[in-house]
């Protein structure tokens, strides 16, 4: 497979009913590719997650001390539907795509996502690059290296 676009809006609160959006319209929930994402569901949308689901999701921080973590999940249309969870109460959504090899149309072809993840989750601001990894917080949003596109400011803590 060829390299992928990553698309990420920045989502100021993690709210159940912005995560169910997320999944009901960008991931293939019959077949996710990660069955974490129903512990996830139900820690995090539905709120009655057990200790188990808990377990399941600690998988997946980057590091047990960290409370930032990010889901891979097939996406319906997209390649990849990426949930992650940040460090400083902020989720970042994102979508990964073939990346066109043409740079003037894989920058139009990111700010098209960008602008609808924007719209539809009434996301401050988005960014956009090539095999570009979630940001886990805010400096991270900030400072990385491999974004080709930045729209928007995300909101002071």
């Amino acid at each position: 497979m060829s390299p992928c676009l990553d698309v990420y809006v920045w989502i100021s609160e993690r709210r159940p009913e912005t995560f169910m959006r997320f999944i009901e319209s960008y991931v293939n929930a019959a077949d996710p590719g990660d069955d974490r994402l129903h512990a996830f569901t139900r820690l995090h949308v539905m709120r009655s997650g057990s200790e188990a689901d808990a377990e399941e999701i600690n998988e997946l921080r980057f590091d047990p001390a960290d409370d930032a973590f990010s889901l891979y999940l097939r996406g319906r249309e997209h390649y990849q539907a990426i949930i992650t969870v940040t460090r400083d109460g902020a989720a970042v959504l994102g979508l990964s795509i073939e990346a066109p090899d043409d740079r003037p149309e894989r920058l139009a072809q990111a700010t098209r996502l960008v602008e609808q993840l924007r719209r539809q989750f009434s996301a401050p601001a988005g960014i956009a690059g090539v095999e570009l990894p979630p940001p886990r917080d805010r400096v991270e949003w900030r400072e990385e290296e491999q974004v080709e596109l930045r729209v928007g400011v995300i909101p002071a803590p």
